[in-house]
Order: C-alpha cells, then structure tokens, then sequence
C-alpha cells in the first residue's frame, strides 16, 4: 500500500485530519489531567448542559436522537461522574441532567487545553498564519451555512 502524503490532502481532508490530531491532543492532555475515561463524543452531550439543564426529552431533541438513546447516553456520562439526574421541580414525571462538578471541571480543563495548544501553534507555525488558518476554516462554515448550528449548540457528528 502506497503512503498517503499530507501535502496531497484537499482542504475538506486537511482540515479533518487536523481536527482529529487536535482532539486527539486534546484528549491526551485531558487524561493526564485525570480524566482518562473522557471521550471527544461526550461533548456533543455537554454543549446542551453548560447553560443550564435540560430534560432528557429535550436532550433528545436536540441530539435528533430518541428518548431511550439519550438516558443511554446519559446513564453512561452520570456513571463516570460526569452528569447527574434530578427531578425537574415543574414537571414531576421529568428529570433534569445537570453537570457535575467533575463535568464542569472537564470542560475548564478543556478550555483551557484548547487556548494552550492555540498558543504553542501560534509560537510554532506563527501568530498571523494561525489566525489565517482560523479565519479561513470559519469563513468556510459561513460559505456551507454550518454556522446556525453551532450558534444553537447543535453541533452533531456528520452522519
């Protein structure tokens, strides 16, 4: 099998395959913070809780996923410490999912992370060409209407 060459890439795989190294970074700088058991996936779940909880229908909704996929999702999350569920006081029949203190440490973390990794690429490659780099790529979710979703937190894998 012949080696695929980086510089060959197209914009669509460039980008990809740089996104995937900087989660992957990102999520090897998070397990040596402590959180191991974290997955990228886990904050498709936690962009719908960082303002305030939701209930699991609503969740779901959001997530365009069922009922029953979003407990699971959920179950999974509250078992690593991450979510707890709670009965929503306006609706009895409801549970709100609510992050943690553990789940609100690793999106700091996180955020943190992600302005360390801009700051050694910006050391590396140069300040002027990773602001470019960055325009660039929003500018292409402007020109591929990706932008209402991630306005509204409905960000979500392409399927």
């Amino acid at each position: 099998m012949a080696a695929f060459d980086p510089a060959d890439a197209d914009l669509s795989l460039a980008s990809l395959f740089t996104g995937w190294a900087l989660a992957d970074e990102l999520q090897r700088r998070l397990a040596v913070d402590g959180f191991e058991d974290s997955r990228f996936a886990d904050g498709v779940i936690f962009q719908h809780l960082v303002t305030a909880p939701v209930t699991i229908s609503t969740l779901a909704d959001l997530l365009g996923v069922t009922q029953q996929a979003a407990s699971k999702s959920v179950a999974d999350l509250q078992a690593r410490g991450y979510l707890s569920r709670a009965a929503d006081p306006t609706d009895a029949r409801a549970k709100l999912v609510t992050l943690t203190p553990r789940g609100q440490a690793i999106i700091a973390a996180a955020r943190k992370h992600r302005a360390a990794i801009d700051r050694e690429l910006q050391k590396a490659l140069g300040p002027d060409r990773v602001e470019s780099a960055r325009q660039l790529l929003i500018d292409a979710l402007h020109h591929l209407n990706a932008t209402p979703a991630l306005k509204s937190r409905q960000v979500r894998p392409p399927t």
